[in-house]
């Protein structure tokens, strides 16, 4: 099997609904985003000829992923009042809403679910909140 990886990075803030502890107020973060890609063979031909897949290729894509989330302040469905994203959103703060709690786990998955999507044979995506704290998604 060969595997590539490339990876991209966002900042962004979030909050965890519920959270005892520092993660339930709003903070930031430059997550990082590093996905694999496999496959059991090589390209043919074309530009990608002996590659799995041409980095520039999956750089783009995973770019395009982060790029949603960049300098935004990501929240959960249902984790905010009505009336405090109007007034957010008023204020001119670009706010992206998410079906599930904002954690490295879930965006792991997330990515991971996006690249398959999009078919990507993707293998592993690990998201870094921090440089020492990751969280893996893998197939």
């Amino acid at each position: 099997m060969y595997y590539i990886k490339s990876e991209e990075s966002f900042d962004a803030a979030h909050f965890l609904k519920k959270y005892e502890g520092k993660c339930g107020n709003i903070h930031g973060h430059r997550w990082r985003v590093v996905a694999s890609i496999c496959g059991r063979q090589l390209k043919s031909e074309g530009n990608a000829e002996g590659m799995v897949l041409d980095f520039s290729e999956l750089k783009d894509v995973l770019k395009e992923l982060c790029e949603r989330f960049d300098h935004k302040m990501i929240y959960e469905t249902d984790s905010l009042k009505e009336k405090t994203v109007s007034a957010l959103t008023d204020e001119g703060f670009l706010l992206t809403e998410v079906p599930f709690k904002p954690t490295a786990e879930n965006f792991a998955k997330y990515f991971f679910d996006e690249l398959k999507q999009r078919g990507y044979a993707a293998h592993r995506v690990e998201v870094y909140e921090t440089p020492k704290n990751c969280a893996i998604y893998e197939d």
